[in-house]
């Protein structure tokens, strides 16, 4: 593992016979670097969630699904929620960006320059708008790089390489200089499911291990778990210099279904991080989680249909605690999803997703979770 006092950082020295040159230099753990400021009082965030969705290969989202979103129609929707934080995408799952002209491919026939547009509709709404890169997964990686990727399946594939590092961190800096996000979530930030390891991990393993990989295969579980913990590390000192290094007062925001997994834990990682969350959604591992962070770090519960969390115990234990709240769910046809109804009905009787924002919603208006929106737009008590 990296001494304390050292980080690894990805220089791309040189472009040779068509091969990427990449050296690993090792320089002082600057313990200063410039943390996101808080900007708003409580987090209250949502996404509708563009990651998943018919027609791509491996049930993530055909790319170009849902091209014609229009970033109007979506802020008008986070602000009738009461969302303070819209959390949208940089590049979905699919591997395609949702803003045009970059390095990265834009969704196919994508209407609107989608993420700037979020973003200065959002930011003229008060609301801070956060983008969104899959780190485990990437369906137009992995087609584009058999041999740097475990296949395309709809979970985690990429070991996390010199080429794919050099990659993330152009991305990065790209979305974050030129479409003016407040900041982005990293997600399924693990290790690729693997039966047998490919040649370029193996070379990733001596080249952070210092050792020859096993020529049997067989790694002892302190071994494995020693060489994760420093891929993981190594990849997240290549996210946070290329996010600060382009915007000081970037967010990074990252989500983690298993926050408690060990090769995650008491990490660098987790002092520097901007935003920490659950996704599991339980408050029992975000209190254990809690003194492992950093003093800038919040903590965000989530609520979605996966994580079958009650909406009505959550909230209002995450609000007494401090805790941020988030939520997420698949688009409906339109790219939206219905609202108004689940404002104007009670919660009682709702279920899944439907439940959910419901209760956020009520949970971000600041008002009864009991309440309903009449015909004026403001929330009473229903008759009895």
């Amino acid at each position: 593992m990296l001494a304390k006092n050292t980080k690894a950082t990805v220089a791309i020295l040189a472009l040779m016979t068509g091969k990427l040159v990449v050296t690993i230099v090792a320089e002082p753990l600057d313990d200063t670097h410039p943390v996101a400021p808080s900007k708003i009082k409580d987090i209250k965030a949502y996404c509708i969630d563009f990651n998943w969705g018919p027609g791509g290969p491996n049930g993530f989202a055909e790319p170009g699904l849902w091209a014609d979103a229009d970033p109007a129609k979506h802020v008008a929707w986070y602000k009738s929620m009461g969302a303070n934080v819209i959390q949208t995408f940089a590049v979905s799952c699919n591997g395609y960006a949702w803003y045009k002209n970059g390095k990265v491919p834009e969704q196919p026939g994508l209407k609107y320059d989608f993420l700037p547009e979020m973003v200065r509709i959002g930011h003229d709404e008060g609301m801070l708008v956060m983008g969104y890169f899959c780190i485990g997964s990437n369906t137009r990686w992995g087609q584009k790089h058999p041999n740097l990727s475990y296949g395309t399946p709809s979970t985690r594939h990429i070991p996390y390489t010199d080429e794919y590092l050099a990659y993330l961190s152009s991305a990065i800096d790209e979305s974050v200089r030129t479409t003016g996000i407040d900041g982005f979530m990293i997600d399924w930030f693990y290790q690729p499911e693997r039966k047998k390891w490919k040649d370029c991990e193996k070379k990733l393993y001596e080249q952070l291990m210092g050792e020859v990989y096993p020529d049997d295969g067989k790694l002892s579980k302190e071994k494995e778990a020693e060489y994760s913990r420093k891929a993981i590390a190594r990849c997240w000192r290549t996210i946070h210099k290329a996010a600060k290094s382009a915007n000081p007062e970037c967010i990074i925001w990252l989500t983690a279904f298993n926050p408690t997994h060990p090769h995650i834990v008491n990490s660098a990682m987790y002092k520097e991080v901007d935003w920490l969350m659950n996704e599991g959604g339980d408050l029992k591992r975000i209190k254990a989680i809690e003194p492992m962070i950093g003093k800038h770090t919040r903590l965000i519960t989530c609520l979605a249909h996966w994580n079958k969390q009650e909406a009505t115990t959550v909230v209002p234990a995450a609000l007494k605690e401090g805790i941020g709240l988030y939520g997420f769910a698949k688009p409906g046809a339109n790219s939206l999803r219905p609202l108004e109804s689940l404002l104007t009905r009670p919660v009682k009787g709702l279920k899944g997703d439907d439940r959910n924002i419901a209760v956020l919603a009520r949970a971000y208006h600041g008002v009864p979770v009991t309440s309903v929106r009449n015909d004026e737009g403001k929330f009473v008590e229903p008759d009895k």
